[in-house]
């Protein structure tokens, strides 16, 4: 993770150079924003990244004798047929439309948004609750 950070580091000195530049060249304030929006992104994940490798044990990527073995192994679960991922970037559509078309557009985007995000978080939650289904007369244990 610290190889990852310092990589941030250089991309947040890089775009530094880069809006300093653009500036001085160009004189244009839009690109000038954008691009001092860009440094203070690279720096905020470099520092995150930086800060967090710090309370984790070292990884394989920051040891340069490692093999590529000692990074294997599971990474997370990953849903292989989950229908809310593209639903969500329906409805992100839809928001985004709203701005083009009217107000109204954008609330049912948000809506739609707000839906697809709780079906992608309760996707797998399973438990004693209103929608597990349980037997009457049955308790949680």
């Amino acid at each position: 993770m610290r190889t990852t950070a310092f990589i941030f580091y250089f991309l947040t000195a890089f775009f530094t150079v880069a809006t300093i530049a653009y500036w001085y060249l160009s004189g244009d304030p839009t690109g000038t924003t954008a691009l001092a929006f860009s440094i203070a992104l690279a720096f905020l994940i470099g520092y995150y990244l930086h800060f967090t490798s710090r309370r984790l044990p070292v990884q394989p990527e920051d040891e340069p004798e490692a093999e590529i073995e000692e990074g294997a192994g599971e990474l997370g679960f990953f849903s292989p047929h989950s229908p809310w991922p593209i639903a969500m970037g329906a409805s992100a559509a839809i928001m985004m439309l709203g701005f083009v078309f009217g107000w109204w557009l954008l609330i049912i985007g948000l809506g739609l948004f707000g839906a697809t995000s709780l079906g992608l978080v309760m996707e797998y939650q399973v438990g004693d609750g209103p929608g597990s289904h349980a037997p009457p007369g049955t308790f949680p244990s």
